[in-house]
């Protein structure tokens, strides 16, 4: 990691010329989230919905088939429905989170959320541009339609009511410098897509913010990469581990950033964090690492934001 290197090149400096001075860099953590689906069963419409009941039936789920009519009738609460949840631990912790909303018009392949027509996700949006920093999650057929972006980009910032500078690729499609480019010329100014799909680790070996430089056109931007190093998807789907395997990577991966003195940078997803069969123990890892690491943090001299 890049930031390893400069520790040790920082340190033979100040060896050989002791009354050089640095710019002390502070540690600091940004709990993100990505919200694809924002509700299971809820708003998604008549004809989703009755796919959704043939899907179950034809599987003999009789269990989902149950929960979707408790959830319906409003006699339970929707499984992805964590964010009451998750703002009692933001307040507990005392930070102000990211997230990333996609809102695709077409459902279409990766593009899953639930449809913008409908009210209550609309109201979801506006309530945490109220109280958080809200982000675009561009959805995967604006990867190929600059256009499209830009209306994704145009509807949120409506929603919201305010300039909505941030976002992340949704399943970190990144085609460089396409990509880049197409978001400098939406108006974004900072991306959080800087990271691997498929693994945890550091893509661009540097765990601290940057400009991105544009090489083919030999040019500085003001875009900002904030890069992460984290994704539950990653833990659960690309590398096969348990919540107790996930905990030990993830406090890994916080320490050696802390140490140096960069910004660490998790993605979490709230169908990842709520009572699904298949997601047993992931709340409680999510919860033990927020409220045993980031809290500590936060009231420590060296605070996480």
């Amino acid at each position: 990691m890049v930031n390893i290197w400069l520790a040790d090149f920082k340190e033979s400096l100040q060896a050989a010329f002791p009354g050089l001075l640095f710019r002390r860099q502070q540690f600091s953590c940004n709990i993100t989230y990505d919200i694809d689906i924002a509700y299971s069963y809820l708003y998604k419409g008549a004809l989703r919905t009755l796919a959704g009941f043939v899907r179950a039936l034809l599987k003999g789920n009789w269990n989902e088939i149950d929960e979707r009519i408790q959830v319906l009738r409003g006699r339970k609460q929707d499984p992805f429905d964590c964010f009451e949840w998750l703002d009692a631990i933001h307040l507990y912790c005392r930070i102000k989170p990211y997230y990333f909303f996609l809102v695709a018009k077409k459902h279409q392949g990766y593009d899953r959320n639930i449809s913008t027509d409908r009210r209550p996700f609309r109201q979801l949006i506006e309530y945490y541009a109220s109280k958080y920093e809200v982000g675009l999650h561009p959805s995967w057929q604006s990867g190929d339609n600059a256009a499209l972006l830009k209306e994704e980009h145009e509807w949120l910032e409506v929603v919201t009511d305010k300039p909505v500078l941030n976002t992340r690729q949704h399943y970190i499609r990144i085609r460089t410098p396409d990509t880049f480019r197409s978001l400098i010329e939406t108006g974004l100014k900072h991306d959080f897509s800087m990271g691997y799909g498929s693994i945890n680790g550091f893509r661009a070996s540097v765990c601290s913010s940057y400009k991105w430089f544009d090489l083919e056109r030999n040019k500085s931007t003001d875009l900002t990469i904030s890069p992460f190093c984290f994704m539950d998807a990653n833990s659960f789907y690309e590398q096969k581990q348990t919540p107790e395997q996930t905990y030990m990577e993830l406090i890994k991966y916080y320490e050696l950033v802390k140490k140096m003195q960069g910004t660490f940078i998790p993605i979490w997803h709230n169908h990842m964090l709520s009572s699904e069969p298949q997601f047993k123990g992931w709340k409680e890892m999510f919860e033990l690492f927020m409220r045993e690491t980031v809290y500590w943090d936060a009231y420590s001299d060296n605070p996480a934001t």
